[in-house]
């Protein structure tokens, strides 16, 4: 039989259009799980997507030249909830079996003008696909990125709402449980990607934010149920060496956390604000990060991450009430209240006389021993070393705010 001119072709595609359309949505429903398990208004949808295909084909072979429109005529047919419903694997297996489809009708038949054309058509189709996955991925990514900077401006400021969790959660947080803030300067060059890889490396999720030089990571511990660090050593990232945990094989702290961070930020000191039992509270942990990030210039050699609360007297010095309420109430507070209040009259005179033990005995009258042995206790009781300089320095600006904050009471006339 001769082969049958264009116009014939034309025609006979026409005939058997809705015949491939059938055949194609057999083919789905035999060949791919997928398809089946999806709810009958899906299914209806993907079918359209597959006749649109077909019939986009008979008018592409009718010209040729109409290749721009292919993804707005084929693609076009979905609902805008089927697009993020298939993933781009899932729409490759539907564009192969529509062609397969088509390939098998037409190898049955005698005239085969019609291979190269659905090879070249398959070409292009699959490259639509591919550029409007990649524009939803894209219009994604910058909405991602806009949602992201609005979530750590509002746990910056403190002005988080109802919304918040909502808001995180469409970020795809996979944080769980207590949450910190670590603060430092933006690099020259940062690379997003690698501060999440580094933090999943870690068992932990980060919102990244960009405040002009700040650069500002609220890092959240996360538990993904593969074991001690979420992965095998098979699985670990440009081979980098496992998270190192403590004997009893609990998480990392947060400070180990900020560690494996650290190289993300630029020069200058990078701040670990105090650990708050969620997101919700981060505010708290920003406010002593951001202080701490301030005031963390007016200590030499401070490590790379800090501790905001081992930076507490330089950020009372700098006008943090939050540092000036928790040195009172950690250090002032608890010796104010100890049962022996020698402990907190003890430390004023060993204070006052420069840590000297011979200078507090002679004022308090009694041995040197009996200052070392309150001094112990001291320690004992807040964790902080009178006898170390920068701990002495820490106890005496407690001391003092505490001080200052006690109320004027008048003196009892005798």
């Amino acid at each position: 039989m001769a082969a049958r001119s264009k116009t014939e072709t034309l025609a006979w595609l026409r005939q058997i259009a809705g015949e491939l359309a059938t055949a194609t949505l057999k083919r789905l429903e035999d060949t791919l799980p997928w398809y089946r398990d999806m709810p009958p208004g899906r299914r209806s949808s993907v079918g359209l997507v597959a006749q649109a295909g077909i019939r986009s084909f008979i008018s592409w072979y009718d010209d040729p030249a109409s290749t721009p429109w292919i993804a707005a005529d084929v693609f076009g047919a979905a609902p805008r909830e089927l697009l993020r419903s298939v993933s781009l694997q899932q729409t490759l297996q539907l564009i192969r079996a529509t062609v397969e489809v088509v390939e098998e009708r037409i190898s049955s038949s005698t005239d085969q003008s019609l291979r190269e054309p659905i090879l070249l058509y398959s070409r292009e189709i699959a490259f639509a696909a591919a550029d409007v996955y990649a524009r939803a991925a894209e219009a994604r990514g910058l909405w991602d990125a806009r949602l992201e900077a609005l979530v750590v401006d509002s746990i910056l400021s403190g002005e988080a709402d109802d919304a918040l969790p909502s808001r995180i959660a469409a970020l795809g947080w996979h944080g769980h449980g207590e949450v910190a803030v670590l603060v430092g300067t933006t690099p020259r060059l940062l690379d997003v990607d690698q501060v999440r890889r580094t933090a999943r490396h870690l068992d932990s999720d980060v919102l990244i934010g960009v405040q002009g030089s700040r650069l500002v990571l609220v890092i959240g511990r996360s538990d993904d149920g593969k074991g001690s660090n979420g992965r095998t050593d098979d699985d670990q990232p440009g081979g980098a060496e496992p998270v190192q945990q403590d004997e009893t094989g609990s998480q990392p702290t947060f400070l180990d956390i900020a560690a494996g961070l650290e190289p993300a930020f630029g020069p200058g000191p990078v701040v670990l604000g105090d650990t708050v039992p969620d997101l919700v509270a981060a505010s708290r942990s920003a406010r002593a990060a951001l202080a701490g990030f301030a005031a963390a210039r007016a200590v030499r050699s401070a490590p790379r991450p800090t501790a905001a609360d081992d930076l507490l007297p330089e950020r009372a010095l700098a006008g943090d009430p939050l540092a000036r309420g928790t040195l009172v109430t950690r250090i002032h507070g608890p010796l104010k209240e100890h049962h022996s209040p020698e402990l907190l009259v003890t430390l004023w005179a060993y204070l006052d006389n420069g840590r000297s033990l011979e200078g507090t005995a002679r004022e308090l009258f009694v041995h040197p021993n009996t200052v070392r042995y309150r001094l112990k206790r001291i320690t004992e009781l807040l964790g902080w070393d009178p006898t170390s300089p920068r701990d002495a320095f820490v106890l005496h600006t407690a001391l003092i705010l505490g001080a200052i904050s006690e109320p004027v009471q008048a003196r009892r006339r005798r």
